[in-house]
C-alpha cells in the first residue's frame, strides 16, 4: 500500500491472545477484532484446548483452567475460522510480537508483510508515562468504560476491545493521517516465516 494513502483506507484486526504459561506457550484463547474507516466492529473469540496443561500462573492472570477447556476444540479444529477472521488485514496489538509470535507457530500460513504495535505508538505519544503496559494506559486514559458486561482484563474479547480503542486515541494524538504515518509511528516489519525479535519488546505474554 503507498505511503500517502489514508491510514482509513486499510483493514485492520487488533488481535489477542491468551497462553498457557508454558515456554514456548500454547494457546488457550484467541481474540480478534476488525477495524474498518474508523470503526471498531465485534470482536470474535475462541477457547481452545492446549496440547499441555495451564500453569498456575497463566490461571492466576486469564483465570482460565484445565476444566475451562477441557471439551473445547483444539485450535486445529477452529484455525479455519481464525485464519478467514484475520483475512489480509494488518494485524494490530500490545506488544504484537507476542501474540505474532505463537500466531505463527499455530498459523504458519499466515504471513502478514507488516504489524502495528500499540506499545511503540504509546512510547511515542506519552514519554512521559512511568510504565506503558496495557493495563496502565487503560487505567490511565480510562478507556475500560462501558464495555459489555462479563469481559474482563486479559481475556482476549476486553484485550481487543481496550486495544482498539487505545489504537484509535494514538492515532489522534500522534496526528496520523496517512499510511505512511501510521508505519512510522508503530510499524513493524515483518519477513516471512520469521518470528520479530525487538528488545524494546521485554514484556511476556500476560503484560
Amino acid at each position: 500500500m503507498s505511503d500517502t494513502a489514508l491510514w482509513t483506507d486499510t483493514w485492520f484486526v487488533v488481535l489477542d491472545v491468551e497462553g498457557n504459561g508454558k515456554r514456548p506457550p500454547d494457546l488457550v484463547e484467541v481474540g480478534i477484532v476488525p477495524i474498518e474507516a474508523r470503526t471498531v466492529g465485534e470482536p470474535v473469540s475462541w477457547l481452545v484446548r492446549p496440547e499441555s496443561t495451564i500453569t498456575w500462573y497463566a490461571r492466576k492472570v486469564h483465570r482460565i483452567s484445565d476444566e475451562d477447556v477441557a471439551d473445547k476444540p483444539a485450535f486445529n479444529e477452529v484455525a479455519a475460522e481464525v485464519r478467514t477472521s484475520l483475512g489480509n488485514a494488518v494485524p494490530i496489538g500490545h506488544n504484537v510480537t507476542v501474540d505474532l509470535g505463537v500466531m505463527a507457530r499455530k498459523l504458519p500460513d499466515w504471513q502478514p508483510p507488516v504489524a502495528l504495535d500499540t506499545l511503540r505508538m504509546a512510547r511515542k505519544a506519552w514519554p512521559f508515562l512511568p510504565t506503558h503496559k496495557l493495563g496502565a494506559l487503560i487505567a490511565h486514559h480510562n478507556l475500560g468504560h462501558d464495555l459489555p458486561d462479563g469481559l474482563q482484563p486479559h481475556r482476549v474479547d476486553w484485550d481487543v476491545l481496550v486495544t482498539a480503542r487505545l489504537f484509535s486515541l494514538l492515532v489522534t494524538e500522534l496526528r496520523v493521517t496517512t499510511w505512511g504515518d501510521l508505519r512510522a509511528a508503530g510499524g513493524i516489519e515483518l519477513a516471512p516465516a520469521v518470528q520479530p525479535k525487538d528488545p524494546e519488546h521485554e514484556f511476556t505474554l500476560f503484560d
